[in-house]
């Protein structure tokens, strides 16, 4: 399953007002989950405390805004996730070059108190599915409106500039690297964010060794048509998780499932809940 843009705070100035809306998509997920019954994996595209991240592993939010909305079953499979913009704005690692000191990177990665984040960006494998996984840390594709808020706006500029060049030199590593058939890819960024990044977006298309799903999130929908094409491959913007807003670019909020057939064929597909749950002023 796939998410973003999850972590609803009440003094956030969006426009989802209670936890109603990601309460919804967090039971929804868990009633998928055990309808599906084989579960493998959460991909967490970002933003998931708004509206500035948490400051450590102590923090809090852990508790109110994850631990107590998704349920113990959905948090017993890996959480592969990164960082959205709103994540750094109070993040430690945001000043700092090493990611020893962010406070969502977890380096003991079968503790599933936390989400499965090795490093900025990463890549695991699953060789029984035929499958990796390829984390991107994009948020130098929003910097100005991230650095603002952070205590050190040229540090971050430059901390957000090196992760983003490494993201991109490590998912062309990947492709070329890569043995898997089916390659899922996610930034917090949808692939509309990359039209400064041609090569990038070729990559994406690039059908030639693998099949490639990308997600990304940032915007508060959950749809296809929004998105730049990567044709024969497959994207989403999965940005509706219920944290911030119902804009208007649909009424889609929830979140993606991913199915692997026994033939290795990834089929991706939406699943919404009652849009009136999220925003009621918006009711038709």
């Amino acid at each position: 399953m796939v998410i973003g843009d999850w972590g609803w705070d009440p003094d956030v100035h969006g426009e989802i007002t209670s936890t109603a809306c990601q309460q919804a998509i967090a039971d929804a997920m868990h009633t998928s989950m055990e309808t599906l019954g084989d579960v493998k994996f959460v991909i967490n595209v970002g933003d998931s405390f708004y509206p500035d991240g948490v400051a450590n592993k102590s923090d809090p939010q852990w508790d109110t805004k994850w631990r107590q909305i998704y349920s113990k079953t959905l948090r017993s499979v890996p959480w592969y996730s990164v960082y959205g913009n709103h994540d750094l704005h109070k993040d430690p690692c945001i000043c700092s070059d090493d990611v020893a000191e962010c406070a969502q990177v977890n380096h003991n990665t079968s503790d599933l108190d936390y989400f499965f984040m090795p490093n900025t960006s990463y890549f695991v494998e699953h060789e029984d599915l035929d499958l990796e996984v390829i984390a991107l840390d994009m948020n130098d594709l929003w910097n100005e409106y991230t650095c603002k808020w952070s205590p050190c706006p040229k540090k971050c500029a430059s901390v957000l500039k090196n992760r983003t060049a490494v993201a991109f030199d490590f998912f062309y590593e990947r492709m070329a690297a890569s043995e898997a058939g089916n390659l899922l890819v996610f930034s917090h960024y949808p692939t509309d964010y990359f039209w400064g990044h041609p090569q990038f977006l070729d990559e994406l298309r690039n059908a030639s060794s693998h099949h490639v799903e990308y997600f990304g999130g940032h915007r508060h929908n959950v749809d296809q048509r929004s998105t730049t094409s990567t044709a024969p491959n497959n994207n989403w913007l999965v940005g509706g998780g219920g944290g911030w807003g119902c804009e208007g670019y649909g009424e889609e909020q929830g979140f993606v499932v991913g199915e692997i057939g026994a033939d290795g064929n990834v089929t991706t597909y939406p699943v919404l809940v009652d849009f009136n749950i999220c925003c009621t002023h918006k009711k038709k």
